[in-house]
């Protein structure tokens, strides 16, 4: 049974004209139909991480010509694509047991800034508790002026072999090149001889934030709160060896794919490798 159009526009109340509007756009092509494919895979590609904004940098870097907020009412409105965000708050980890060693000085004063590869290091330990009820440690080495992860270990517990083995990763930094400082808090692994030794041996200079600030290390606590954002609290880790390979997968991917604003839309080995290239071109 069919009714007549006027009948029908009366018994729902629709407006002629917001009839044929509305078929009108039915019958129109999306002009965003490619655009919105690439949003997905984008997105996807990112592990459900990315947000408008970095999902605009790579729509310009394929030439699109939208701006920002297109992207962002396409993959919110029209595409419901948010980022899982976790603001689970738990108490940090701490490795401070008083003064056991010898603190170094805050050379780096909260002066976040440098903007060169392999001149300022941040170091840090942090924990997450896994489905057994046990805990496992991540050690990284960061280097701030890339964002690139340039060492990072697993372990069961947070002690001197960590710390070791997250060393035992660094590149080997010149000591004949501008000296390189590595700045931590005041735990306790990082006040002993062992440690200031192979510091030494890696031609590094020791830098502490003030007790209990952990702002002092600002860099290195914001790539803790993005690994578990982005990758650890996704999913429960059953063990230490499901940990570790997590963390490993997490940081190939972040320091190779993981695009940022203040890298200029470049991902850390990218923005490493174009800045010593812009070195090495004005110093020959």
């Amino acid at each position: 049974m069919s009714y007549p159009l006027k009948q029908l526009l009366t018994f729902f109340k629709m407006p002629r004209s917001t009839f044929y509007y509305t078929l009108s756009q039915l019958n129109h092509a999306d002009k965003y139909a490619d655009l919105k494919k690439d949003i997905v895979k984008w997105f996807k590609d990112s592990h459900e991480t990315y947000g408008y904004r970095r999902i605009f940098l790579l729509a310009q870097q394929a030439g699109y010509p939208y701006c920002m907020e297109t992207i962002r009412r396409i993959m919110h409105q029209e595409l419901g694509l948010c980022p899982t965000i976790y603001n689970q708050r738990r108490r940090k980890y701490s490795s401070y047991r008083g003064n056991i060693g010898k603190i170094a000085p805050n050379l780096l004063n909260q002066h976040f800034d440098t903007t060169e590869p392999y001149r300022v290091l941040h170091t840090d330990i942090t924990q997450i508790r896994m489905e057994n009820g046990n805990f496992g440690y991540i050690s990284a080495v960061l280097d701030e002026g890339s964002h690139e992860i340039l060492a990072i270990q697993t372990s069961s517990h947070p002690d001197t072999k960590l710390i070791l083995d997250t060393l035992a990763q660094l590149p080997t930094f010149d000591n004949s090149a501008t000296s390189v400082l590595i700045h931590s808090d005041q735990g306790w692994h990082y006040q002993l001889a062992y440690y200031r030794n192979e510091l030494k041996q890696h031609h590094l200079i020791q830098s502490m934030s003030r007790k209990g600030n952990c702002h002092d290390n600002a860099p290195m606590e914001s790539f803790f709160n993005l690994l578990k954002r982005e990758c650890l609290k996704r999913t429960e880790i059953k063990n230490i060896n499901q940990l570790q390979q997590k963390v490993k997968n997490y940081v190939g991917w972040y320091n190779t794919k993981r695009i940022s604003f203040k890298l200029n839309g470049m991902s850390p080995c990218q923005y490493r490798q174009k800045k010593l290239a812009t070195v090495n071109t004005i110093t020959s």
